[in-house]
Formats: structure tokens, sequence, C-alpha cells
């Protein structure tokens, strides 16, 4: 599949713009970003895209940035090079590094090796990497555990690090689910199923100890129900792919199915919450 790739330069330049610009991009169907000097590099499924896909970018309208931005369609097999140029290894909590395989081999407790491709999940991005940390600090031996929206299964595999012995991933985007298959196997992982679809798919199962979803807002609201219909009394529920002031929505959301509020992490304005499924 071909990708559209939206060049943004962002003046003056501003980390906080560019997150705003990531979030609202993503809104629209853009799904893979890399930070750039001048600003972004955005990336959206050719079939999604249109002419006026920017046309409710309301970062494009406000006067205190001057954002310019040229786009042109990319192939697929492009995307290793754009990696290979700005993918550099992160560290969480130096506990864990996220590296690819063109890179050193790491000394953490935790090592992940992957080959992003076009799919969304390096760690880089503050949602990813909060919801590693939340992970880190979870006892997850023999427990069952979903990853909705997997993209490159960097969560799903820290999931198996982290003790999980029965882990389902799920993803719409088809080179998400085939790049996935591919960290799995590249990290000798040999509990994670992964498969083509939505919250739809859910349907088949019950019973998730544990559930990570790092989507977006409106993904989020629609499906905490599907994800409190299939998870366990006492079940965790990890959300990310939000900012602060969305929280409240995100957590009265649970708080209707059934789901109470235990923490969150903040990085940036981006946020990450811990939910519990109360009997």
């Amino acid at each position: 599949m071909n990708y559209v790739e939206y060049d943004f330069t962002i003046t003056p330049t501003s980390e906080t713009a560019a997150e705003i610009l990531v979030a609202e991009l993503a809104e629209v169907g853009f799904e893979s970003f890399v930070d750039t000097e001048r600003g972004l590099l955005a990336y959206v499924q050719e079939p999604l895209w249109h002419k006026d896909i920017l046309n409710d970018i309301y970062l494009l309208q406000n006067s205190d940035y001057h954002i310019t931005y040229s786009y042109k369609t990319i192939q697929q097999v492009n995307w290793n090079e754009e990696w290979e140029k700005n993918f550099s290894p992160i560290t969480v909590g130096d506990l864990c590094t996220v590296r690819a395989t063109f890179h050193e081999a790491a000394n953490t407790p935790y090592e992940i090796i992957i080959d992003p491709k076009m799919s969304f999940g390096t760690g880089h991005h503050e949602t990813t990497y909060m919801m590693l940390q939340f992970l880190l600090k979870e006892d997850l031996s023999h427990k069952k555990v979903l990853d909705m929206g997997c993209g490159t299964s960097v969560l799903a595999i820290m999931a198996e690090k982290r003790g999980a012995t029965d882990v389902t991933a799920i993803d719409i985007d088809e080179w998400c689910v085939e790049n996935s298959a591919e960290n799995i196997a590249r990290n000798a992982c040999k509990h994670i199923q992964v498969l083509l679809g939505d919250a739809s798919a859910l349907a088949q199962f019950n019973h998730f100890d544990f559930i990570i979803a790092n989507i977006n807002r409106n993904i989020l609201l629609s499906d905490i129900p599907l994800y409190s219909n299939v998870l366990a009394d006492e079940g965790i529920l990890l959300l990310s792919g939000f900012y602060e002031s969305d929280m409240p929505a995100i957590v009265e959301k649970a708080k209707e199915c059934g789901l109470s509020f235990v923490e969150n992490i903040e990085r940036n304005n981006w946020v990450a919450v811990k939910l519990k499924k109360t009997k």
C-alpha cells in the first residue's frame, strides 16, 4: 500500500505545536509521524487521503505559528530508509530499550528490537513511552493480555517479556499486522497472536486480565464499552492516545462501564491512564 507523506515546517519551531499537530492529524487518519528539525513528517494511507484532508486542522489557522507543507506519494519500501535516518534507540526508566535492527545491542534488563516500517509505535511518542512505563510496573505473570491497535506490537512484546502467557494483538491496518508478526518473531516471542480487525473482533473473546489500547480519544470513547465487556473482574485497562484535557471524558465513559480510575501518567500534555474493572 502506498502512503501520502506530508512535510510540515513550523515557524517558530515548537515541540508543543508539533504535538498538537500530531493529535489533530491523527483525528483525520494520519497514523505515523517523524519529528524533523523544521517540524514534522506525517503519513496517511493513500486510500484515506483526499484533497481537503487538512481543512479541519485548527493549528494551520493559528496566527501564533506559520506552518507550510508539501506532500507526495511514497512507496511502502521507502519507509525503512526514513527510519534509519530518523530513528534512534530510546530507553524507558533505565529498564527497557527499544531499538531497530540496525542499532547496537542495549545493556538494559529488557530490550525490544523492531523494524518499524510504516507502523506506529517505536516508543518515541509520549503515549507509547508512557504505556511502556505502566507495563514495566505490572506483574503480568501468566496473564491474558490484549493489545488493541497494536501498531508495531511493541506493547504486546513487552507484555510477554513481563510474563504474559496469552497475548492477542489486533490492528485495523494489514501492514501493522504483517509488521507485528515480523517483530514478534524477531523478539522470539511465543505467546502472541496477531489479528486484523477493529474492536468488533472482540466478540470472539472474553476475560482478558489486562487490556492495552493506545489509539486516540474518539476511538477510545467509542470502544471502552467493548473493552469492559471482555475484561475480567478486577482486570486492568491501560489507555493512552489523548491529551490531559480529554481525561475527564475518558474517565467518565470508563465509570459508566464499571471501570474505576486508579492512576495516570502525564508526559508533554499527553496522558496514559490505568483503570480497574470493579465487580
